[in-house]
Order: structure tokens, then sequence, then C-alpha cells
């Protein structure tokens, strides 16, 4: 049996995504055999982290500055805009380097069976920074289920009165899939033979 100590920490890695106990497990007995080295970084990076990680007030993006380095970018094109479910989507998207606009984190999806309503969604200040005017094209970024493609309808829909083309990443997407878990040549499709939602 291990320490209470080791056992907590186990515990704390396995509630990570993608991490299950044996992978957790795994990963305690490498940082113990390793802690020389690797425990001082690790808890460096953690306790950075921890004291300087921020939410984006204009995109809803995670960073250590606000707004955060995407919003701030002055090579981005402002008139485009595209709209995602979590963090994770534009971290991905803007690894694969095709999309040079700027993003907006709905911060989920819109799901019936969890309770989550468009209240619980960053929609209202979506609709604020198109309602200014100075977004010409509105992505609908949405993950490739039926939850995502529901809140891709319930935006459209929204956005509908302002004067903005609306498009959504092409079908190309599997459906299920998950932005995050995508390769850059997938990625790359969506975007490029993204179309109207009609």
């Amino acid at each position: 049996m291990a320490s209470q100590e080791i056992e907590a920490l186990s515990s704390a890695l396995a509630r990570l995504p993608g991490l299950g106990p044996r992978s957790a497990r795994r990963a305690v007995l490498w940082l113990v055999k390793n802690r020389e080295r690797a425990l001082p970084d690790l808890l460096e990076a953690l306790d950075g982290v921890s004291q300087t990680l921020i939410e984006c007030d204009t995109c809803g993006n995670v960073d250590t500055v606000n707004p955060c380095g995407i919003c701030a970018d002055p090579r981005r094109d402002a008139k485009a805009l595209c709209v995602v479910e979590d963090v994770a989507d534009v971290w991905a998207l803007d690894r694969a380097r095709l999309f040079q606009g700027c993003y907006h984190v709905l911060g989920g999806k819109l799901s019936a069976l969890d309770g989550i309503g468009p209240e619980d969604l960053n929609i209202t200040s979506l609709l604020e920074r198109v309602s200014v005017g100075e977004v010409d094209e509105v992505v609908l970024a949405m993950n490739a289920t039926l939850e995502g493609q529901t809140t891709a309808h319930y935006l459209a829909e929204r956005l509908e009165k302002h004067k903005v083309r609306i498009t959504q990443l092409a079908h190309g997407l599997p459906v299920g899939g998950e932005l995050d878990y995508l390769d850059e040549g997938t990625l790359a499709q969506a975007l490029r033979a993204r179309r109207p939602v009609s």
C-alpha cells in the first residue's frame, strides 16, 4: 500500500482528462523516481499557472494576460470571428495556424440533458461583440456532436438579425469528433471548406 500522500497525488492526477487510475499511478511512480529533476520544474510551473492564469474578458480564452495574446495581436483580422465551445478548441484551431481572425469561447454547448441553456453560455457577450458592427464573418466551429450542432443552429438564429456572414466548418469533421483531438490536416480542410449556414 502506498502512503496517504502518494494516494492523494494519484487520486488528483486521475481526475485529469485522459488519465485513469492506472495512468495516474504510473505518472506518480515516474515523478517519485525522477523527483530530483522533475518535481521542482513541475511545482514551479503549477505555481506559476495558479498565480497568473486568467480568463480573457474579450473572448474567454485562458492566458496570463488580459486581453489574451490572440485578442491583443494587431496582425489578427478582427472582422472574422470564430466561435468555439471551449478553450481547447481555440488552441487546436490556432495550432493549425490557418485561421487569422479572432475567437469567442462559449464555455460549453447547449444540452437539455445536462441542464445547460443559453443563459449558461457566453452568448450575450458574443452578440454584443457582433452588434458593434466590426465583425463581417462569424464562423461557427462547434464540435460535430448533436449538442454542438444544436448550439450552432441556435447561434445562427440569434445572429440572423445582424449584418454578418455566418459560416460553419465543413462536415469533413467526423461525427461525434471533438476539435481538440483532430489533426491539423483535418482542421485545415474543415476551415477551407467552411460554408454559409442556411
